[in-house]
Parts: C-alpha cells; sequence; structure tokens
C-alpha cells in the first residue's frame, strides 16, 4: 500500500508517475530504510520539510547501490503528484538552494517541453554550490547552473534516464516559445553605452587640444618641418627598400620557376631514354625468340630429312644384299640346273621386272628432291608423286 500511486494522480507520458524511474531503481528504493521510514506518508505539505533538511543530491551509490535521499523525495512526488503551482514554488525558491533543485527534477522529469525551458532557463544564473554524491559514495563539488545545464542537454542525470525533450530551435520555429534573453544582455548593452561614451569624451578632448595648441610659433613650425622631413625620408627609404625587396623575391621566383622547368625537363629526358632502353630490349628479346625458334625448325627439319636418308640407306643396304643372296644362290645351283635355259635370257626379264618397280617408285625421278620425296613416302607406303 505504501509504495502505490495515488488513485487520484494521473499518467505521465502515457504511463504510471513512478514508471518514469527504472524498474531496478524503483525496487531498491522501495527497499531502502529512509524510504520507509522518512517518506511514509507524505504529502505535498509535509514533504517540503524534508525537502528543506536535505545537504545533497545523487542517485545510487555503494557497493549495492543504495539509492540517495534525494531520490526518494523525488520518488515520492512521483507518487503523490503534487500540484504544479506547488512545483513551481519549490522552483522559485530563494532560500533553500536543495528544494529549487529538488522541483528542478522533478518538473524535468513530469513537465512539457515549454515548461521545462521557461522554468528551468532561469535557474542558469543561480551560482551556488552543490555537494553531489558519486556512485563509490564520496562527494563532489557541483553548481546549479550545472545541474540544470545537465537536465536540459543530458540522456541521464543521477542515474536517472531522461525523458527526450525537442530542441529549443525547433520549438522557437513553432512560435511555442519566444527567443532566450540572456540575464547578462543588459549588462552587456550598459558596457557598450560606456564604451562609445569614452570614445565620443575622447574625440571631443582630442579636438580641444589641437584647438588650443593650434598657436604656431617658430620653434614649433621648426620642429614640426623637421619631423616631417625625416618622416618623408624614412618613407622613400622604407619605399626603396620594399622596392627592392620586391625584385629580389621577383628573381628568386623566377630562378625558382627556371630550376622547377630544368627539373621537370630532365625527369621527361630521363624517362624518354628509360622508355627508349626498355623498347630496345623488348625488340633484341624478340629477335632472339625468333632466332631461337628459327634454329629449332632447322633442327627439326634436318633431323627429319637425316631420317628419311638413314631409312633410304637401310632399304638400298637390302636391296644390296638381296641381289648378293641371288647371285650365291646362283653360284650354288647343281651342274644340271645350269645346263637349263641361258643365264642371259633369265635375267633379262628380271630386269625388266625391277626397272618397272623402279619406275612404279618413282625413285628414278630426274629431279632429286622428288626421288628423295618418293623414296621417303615408299618407306612410309604410299603412293609416289607423279611429276
Amino acid at each position: 500500500m505504501a509504495n502505490r500511486t495515488d488513485p487520484s494522480a494521473k499518467n505521465i507520458r502515457g504511463t504510471n508517475p513512478q514508471n518514469l524511474i527504472e524498474k531496478i531503481v524503483r525496487t531498491k528504493i522501495y527497499n531502502n530504510t529512509y524510504w520507509k521510514e522518512q517518506c511514509f506518508g507524505l504529502t505535498a505539505e509535509t514533504l517540503v520539510d524534508k525537502a528543506m533538511e536535505l545537504d545533497h543530491i545523487g542517485g545510487t551509490f555503494g557497493g549495492n547501490r543504495k539509492p540517495a535521499p534525494f531520490m526518494c523525495l523525488v520518488m515520492k512526488m512521483l507518487q503523490i503528484q503534487p500540484e504544479k503551482e506547488i512545483v513551481i514554488e519549490f522552483i522559485k525558491n530563494d532560500d533553500y538552494k536543495y528544494v529549487r533543485v529538488l522541483g528542478a527534477f522533478y518538473l524535468r522529469i513530469t513537465g512539457s517541453d515549454t515548461d521545462v525551458y521557461q522554468y528551468l532557463e532561469p535557474l542558469y544564473n543561480d551560482y551556488r554550490k552543490l555537494r553531489s554524491k558519486l556512485a563509490d559514495g564520496r562527494f563532489s563539488l557541483t553548481h546549479v547552473d550545472e545541474l540544470i545545464d545537465e537536465l536540459l542537454t543530458k540522456d541521464y542525470s543521477c542515474d536517472i534516464a531522461m525523458p527526450r525533450i525537442k530542441k529549443r530551435w525547433t520549438l522557437e520555429s513553432l512560435g511555442l516559445l519566444e527567443p532566450r534573453k540572456s540575464a547578462l544582455e543588459e549588462d552587456f548593452e550598459e558596457e557598450e553605452e560606456k564604451e562609445e561614451n569614452e570614445q565620443l569624451n575622447g574625440l571631443d578632448d582630442e579636438v580641444h587640444d589641437k584647438e588650443y595648441y593650434r598657436g604656431r610659433s617658430p620653434e614649433r613650425e621648426r620642429d614640426r618641418d623637421r619631423r616631417r622631413d625625416r618622416d618623408r625620408y624614412r618613407d622613400h627609404d622604407y619605399d626603396r627598400e620594399y622596392d627592392r625587396d620586391r625584385d629580389y623575391d621577383r628573381e628568386r621566383g623566377r630562378g625558382r620557376e627556371r630550376d622547377r622547368n630544368r627539373d621537370r625537363d630532365r625527369d621527361r629526358d630521363r624517362y624518354r631514354l628509360r622508355d627508349e632502353k626498355d623498347y630496345g630490349r623488348d625488340r633484341e628479346r624478340d629477335r632472339e625468340w625468333d632466332g631461337r625458334e628459327r634454329e629449332r625448325r632447322d633442327r627439326d627439319r634436318g633431323r627429319r630429312r637425316s631420317h628419311s636418308r638413314s631409312r633410304s640407306r637401310s632399304r638400298e643396304h637390302k636391296d644390296r644384299e638381296g641381289g648378293d643372296r641371288r647371285k650365291r644362290h646362283a653360284r650354288s645351283i647343281s651342274p644340271r640346273r645350269r645346263d637349263g635355259p641361258d643365264d642371259s635370257t633369265r635375267e633379262e626379264p628380271r630386269k625388266k621386272k625391277e626397272k618397272k618397280e623402279k619406275k612404279a617408285d618413282g625413285t628414278d625421278h630426274p629431279d632429286p628432291e622428288i626421288a628423295e620425296a618418293n623414296r621417303l613416302r615408299a618407306s612410309l607406303g604410299l603412293k609416289p608423286l607423279n611429276v
């Protein structure tokens, strides 16, 4: 019952007001001793007394992440949902800075975009110090204006996720907010007016001094002429030195341009020579490759010719051996068979046959190349060339 939201409270941003704080932080607050003892039964009127007793702000701290009293009071305000006028009075309280900070924090969570900018931006002028408890339990020093800037610009503050609000310039473009006026703007205007008055007074004093010293004397005229001459000579020397420096710079620039052109030409010649050398090397490599190919083809052609010649020689050797064998066979014929027909009559048909076979092979062609080709074709079992 003590942790339930007031039945008369309205939903904020479409949800229960207590749900604006994360569940894990909300559970730690419910289990905290300060919440059970000091926040039980508080109302909007009695809450002010507890807020006046605050001496620091903070979220959760320590190893078990205990919530600070400041967060317990924020949770209580979300539970009872005080009226807007009471929250505004909290913010306008100048005597108790922690009461003001408590109201500003609650308005940042529950208020509309225009209300947030309207009531929190004036607090930028509050420079009072605040004690803030860090996550490790130590205290640090901050200020009210720093906390207000954190509420308006950051997504998290005191371990609580801040609801998103529109940018100020968006509200200004929609006409919901007037352009912001700084509290120091009047001081700046006063300072500008003072500076302008001082400048005008200084000009009046100079005019008065000129009129007062307008009376001329010979000594003053002489000094004035001397200073004028000195200034003229100084200007003349300065112009001469300036012309000399300008001429020197121009010559140096020309020399640099000349050196740059020379380097560019040298690089261009170097690249051209390198390209020509590479081209000559490529041509020499191609020529060597062609020579090797030509030698390889000649070697293969010579090998084929030598192979055909060796085959023709072997065939002639076989023919010669066959003739010798026939001669030996003829010698070894018995005397009885020798008395038969005449040897010359038997050899004539054989010679005609051999001559006919030679003519059929084409090896007796008058052209030696064709004869060589016919021999090669005969060794391969092909028909002779009829040329």
